[in-house]
């Protein structure tokens, strides 16, 4: 069964109009229409799952230094909003429990990416996981995704009925195929920029939904819907959804 995604899904909540990754984002992107977010899920020191993207904490908030050796409750003294303008200033990094309970709330769908940092692939995945499984109960509105082969074979082990996407690098790995196979995904996420007709075509022969990001330009998502992308994660919800399906 493919999974009934929509074509836009804003990527780390609404990112061009509010801080990544955080409530509000998630809020703003539900504001402009969208049905599905994508966020990024990271440990805490003391394996508490947050939602965060980089490995460090310098570029979003006022802390410094590897996410991996922050505890929960140093992260709650830090703020994650005012990097990205002051009328956020103040806003906190939420934790995946507090993110999940805003998506129920909005009726949303969402793709969580896990995004370890090095060496915690498999702690990652699996606090995540357990985490969720007490939360979450719509096999239809959740799609995990990673670039970690052992994140994903552990999503598999444990979690085996929920569909998993491979993120794959703008230049992707020969045997990405047969790892596809093996660990038995339902997407392939590909950087939608760099990507050309024939590899879309290439992945489209193994009967996956193809999912792109970063897609922020309108004339570049037609293109891709053209050729047989299914989704795309986008910073800028209005842009993509006005070019590809308003009257021009």
């Amino acid at each position: 069964m493919p999974l009934k995604i929509p074509t836009i899904i804003g990527h780390r909540g609404a990112r061009n109009y509010a801080p990544e990754n955080t409530l509000e984002s998630i809020h703003t992107a539900a504001d402009m229409g969208c049905k599905w977010v994508e966020l990024d899920v990271k440990l805490t020191k003391d394996m508490v799952p947050i939602i965060m993207h980089d490995d460090d904490l310098d570029r979003t908030t006022n802390g410094h230094g590897p996410v991996a050796e922050i505890t929960y409750a140093d992260l709650c003294n830090l703020e994650a909003g005012s990097w990205f303008s002051e009328s956020f200033s103040g806003i906190k990094i939420p934790t995946l429990e507090e993110a999940i309970e805003v998506i129920l709330a909005r009726d949303l769908g969402v793709n969580l990416e896990i995004k370890p940092c090095p060496g915690r692939e498999k702690d990652t995945a699996e606090a995540m996981l357990d985490q969720l499984s007490q939360y979450w109960d719509d096999r239809d509105r959740l799609l995990i995704s990673s670039f970690s082969h052992v994140s994903l074979e552990t999503a598999a082990e444990m979690a085996g009925d929920w569909y998993r996407g491979l993120l794959l690098e703008p230049e992707p790995m020969p045997n990405w195929a047969e790892l596809a196979d093996y660990l038995e995904v339902t997407t392939i996420n590909i950087d939608g920029n760099e990507a050309t007709r024939e590899f879309i075509e290439e992945i489209l022969d193994t009967e996956r939904q193809i999912l792109a990001y970063t897609i922020n330009d309108p004339q570049t998502a037609l293109r891709l819907r053209q050729w047989g992308v299914d989704a795309m994660f986008t910073d800028d919800p209005d842009a993509i959804n006005d070019g590809l399906f308003k009257p021009h």
